[in-house]
């Protein structure tokens, strides 16, 4: 009796509570240990994550083109198929809807390649015809000796003419290798339309599918989370998505109507380059803040090339533009769709730019406005939790 009674005791018996414990400190000595060895490791580490992205760049690209798409999708498939035409399948309003998306999207990529890069084209080559030769640049220099003669221009001329015999060599440098060049660039043409065309079959799938990863994607949650969790955390990924698809959607079309805008006004007032500098002007414009200054630049001087007096109406024009889109267009279209102060804006370029170049700099801010949001909405449930109520700064 004594000896089943110390049998018993020393018999193993399973607790969930130190099993589920135990499971814990396991996963995070591994996410510690991969942690500390990918910053140790630092350089393979970016290797390692800039290959596997070019890998997944399809899939990545074809959910963010569905994720950008979706709306227009959702308001087509509400408004004008089941609304407006009453059919009742769902799917054959969803495969309508999609379809419809992509040939306005695509109609649109194509009008934007007969009018808007015939034009492009023409003015590089127009602005390439109009950049001063060296004999011009040699001649506005002696007439400068000619205005300021007590000037030591050979502090002018000397690196001049150093760089000159460099320039030429480069030149023939670049003719020589251009055959090879022109086959590279071939090759990552075809490369980037196979990955394009794989990225739309993808998106298209994820769209035609969203009901059904929604739906498993909720399935997984209810498993882990109770009821109250999992409420709470899709009211909170709600609002994530409002925050970033609002900014990225809203931002696009501010664009759009800027550059367009600017075309107007350009093709209008007879300035030269009048399309290439309205693309730069609406592309830029997608990077809060700085965008409309930077695509100003690059079009100050394209325009200066030419016309140095138009240049300075250039810059008048696009002051003016600038502030339409920041006192009344963007409001219209954006709202205060990321809620951040001037200063975290300037934060989230800059951190974007350094990570991610320029497009960093325009994903930047939604998503500094998505962590902002998340723990604004951490905080405000801390301090409920110890019935803190803090008067809001004015």
């Amino acid at each position: 009796m004594h000896m089943n009674s110390y049998e018993n005791k020393n018999k193993f018996e399973s607790n969930k509570k130190y099993f589920t414990i135990s499971i814990y400190t396991i996963c995070v000595v591994l996410i510690c240990t991969v942690g500390i060895r990918a910053i140790f490791n630092w350089k393979e580490t970016t290797g390692f994550l800039a290959h596997l992205i070019g890998k997944l760049s399809p899939f990545l690209i074809g959910a963010f083109m569905a994720y950008v798409l979706n709306p227009l999708v959702q308001k087509l498939d509400k408004l004008i198929f089941k609304e407006k035409l009453g059919i009742k399948s769902r799917k054959l309003c969803c495969f309508l809807s999609i379809l419809t998306t992509y040939i306005l999207v695509i109609g649109l990529v194509i009008l934007f390649f007969i009018f808007i890069i015939p034009q492009l084209a023409k003015s590089i080559y127009d602005l390439i015809l109009a950049l001063p030769s060296v004999d011009e640049m040699r001649g506005w220099l002696t007439a400068l000796e000619a205005y300021f003669p007590s000037f030591d221009w050979t502090l002018v001329e000397k690196p001049l003419n150093d760089a000159l015999p460099v320039v030429l060599s480069s030149i023939t440098t670049l003719l020589s290798d251009l055959i090879p060049l022109v086959y590279t660039a071939s090759i990552s043409v075809v490369q980037w339309l196979i990955n394009l065309i794989i990225s739309i079959i993808i998106s298209c799938y994820v769209l035609s599918d969203k009901r059904i990863l929604s739906y498993n994607a909720k399935r997984f949650l209810h498993v882990f989370l109770s009821d109250k969790k999992y409420v709470s955390l899709m009211k909170t990924l709600g609002e994530c998505n409002s925050i970033f698809g609002g900014f990225i959607v809203g931002k696009l079309i501010d664009s759009l109507i800027i550059g367009t805008i600017c075309l107007i006004v350009l093709s209008l007032l007879k300035f030269p380059f009048a399309v290439l500098i309205s693309v730069i002007v609406g592309v830029t414009n997608m990077i809060p803040y700085f965008g409309p200054f930077i695509g100003a630049v690059p079009g100050f001087f394209i325009i200066l090339i030419v016309n140095p007096k138009q240049s300075i109406l250039f810059l008048f024009i696009i002051l003016v533009i600038q502030q339409f889109d920041g006192l009344y267009l963007g409001p219209k279209i954006l709202g205060d769709s990321t809620g951040l102060r001037p200063l975290w804006i300037i934060f989230a370029i800059t951190a974007g730019g350094w990570a991610a170049g320029p497009l960093g700099m325009f994903l930047g801010v939604p998503c500094v406005a998505v962590i902002a949001y998340l723990i604004d909405r951490f905080l405000d449930k801390k301090l409920a939790e110890k019935g803190i109520t803090l008067p809001e700064e004015e």
